[in-house]
């Protein structure tokens, strides 16, 4: 089987929960015999092209930045859009399945549109799926409704949906889609929790991209509460993106720069090093398609907080006061107060959430992800798009 999964992003030239699982499903792939190619927009110098043994990866457009302003650039996802038509329609019979992100979605109209030249099945990841509400509040009323009516478009095209959460399966449904649709528990890839769980050090920890939707400055409000009962407590807030002004910005407002570190992306073994020691991992995102961080923490050991918001997927994945709590809202007391909550239940929490992932590893493994998309590769029907 020939698999071509199409991503605007690719791991580790950017950074993220979605990027992680398409390497780690790419190299699977390939593992078990299957030809992959990867078409994608390129993060590399032109003289250092990536390597992923056996993947053919495909640069469809030029080097572009995704973000201004805070939000999604649409030159970048046109772009994409308009390499993946031409990628495509070059090579109409070449690919037995066509797997694409549902976003930047003008990537997967190309898809669509192009399915009928050959063979190809077709199927799309579904993340998150936005509300009205969400995208006017993201773009504005004329804009929030053009993006809406796209996405709305994207999910009414023939192809067999996969949904990572839940939530977003029922709005998938309500959204007017109509075919096949798998909901995928499993697409955690890291280590598990040792023998053994560590002491936490009264560390709070953010690992994310900086994004408005993610709400990094939020836990440096939080943090000014929970020093005014645990002067000691203090947070590492990893990643980068255009949200790290606010950022930096809430550090100096609280008078916290000998409390916070902001160290950037960093290795994989100082994230496990973090993850390993931390008292709570703190995800506070409006807006989460599964929150697979949360996943990297629990699976330590680490209990966590997220929050109550209506598009936070995540939250599915936390039980109160089993591997953390919800907290509910954002706000500096709401946030404080949740992660005080985690840190006084110390390492009763920690050996609960241990527990629960044990129990719940199987559900949550790539390996189990791995084997429904199989599924849905084998089980797609060729139609021309609707």
């Amino acid at each position: 089987m020939h698999v071509c999964l199409v991503y605007d992003c690719l791991y580790p030239w950017t950074v993220g929960g979605a990027e992680r699982w398409y390497r780690v499903l790419a190299e699977r792939l390939v593992a078990d015999g299957h030809a992959v190619t990867y078409l994608t927009l390129r993060q590399w110098d032109v003289a250092q092209p990536p390597e992923i043994p056996g993947v053919e990866i495909i640069a469809v457009g030029p080097r572009m930045a995704l973000y201004t302003d805070q939000r999604r650039r649409i030159w970048p996802a046109l772009r994409f859009g308009a390499g993946v038509f031409a990628a495509l329609a070059t090579r109409p019979c070449r690919y037995d399945v066509v797997h694409c992100a549902g976003f930047p979605y003008f990537s997967t109209l190309a898809a669509g549109a192009r399915r009928w030249r050959g063979r190809s099945r077709l199927v799309g990841d579904w993340w998150d799926i936005w509300s009205r509400d969400s995208w006017r509040a993201y773009l504005g009323p004329a804009r929030g409704w053009i993006g809406h009516a796209v996405q709305r478009r994207c999910i009414r095209l023939r192809h067999v949906a996969l949904c990572y959460s839940e939530h977003h399966l029922r709005r998938l449904l309500a959204e007017g889609y109509h075919d096949a649709a798998l909901r995928i528990g499993g697409i955690y890839t890291g280590p598990s929790i040792a023998a053994t769980l560590e002491s936490p050090e009264p560390l709070v920890l953010f690992v994310g991209r900086h994004i408005p939707e993610k709400r990094a400055p939020a836990v440096v409000e939080a943090l000014a509460i929970v020093r005014r009962e645990r002067p000691e407590v203090r947070a590492t807030i990893v990643g980068d993106g255009p949200d790290r002004p606010n950022v930096a910005a809430a550090i100096t407002r609280h008078g916290l720069r000998e409390a916070v570190t902001l160290p950037g992306f960093v290795s994989d073994a100082e994230l496990n090093r973090l993850l390993r020691r931390a008292a709570c991992l703190v995800l506070p995102s409006w807006r989460e398609g599964f929150g697979l961080v949360l996943l990297d923490a629990i699976a330590r050991g680490t209990p966590v907080v997220t929050v109550a918001a209506p598009e936070n997927a995540a939250s599915e994945l936390v039980v109160a006061g089993v591997n953390g709590t919800i907290a509910a809202s954002a706000s500096a007391e709401d946030l404080g107060s949740a992660i005080l909550s985690v840190m006084s239940a110390g390492m009763p929490l920690r050996e609960s959430t241990a527990r629960w992932w044990v129990e719940q590893a199987p559900r949550l493994s790539a390996a189990a992800g791995y084997a429904q998309i199989l599924t849905a590769y084998g089980a797609t029907t060729v139609e021309t798009a609707g």
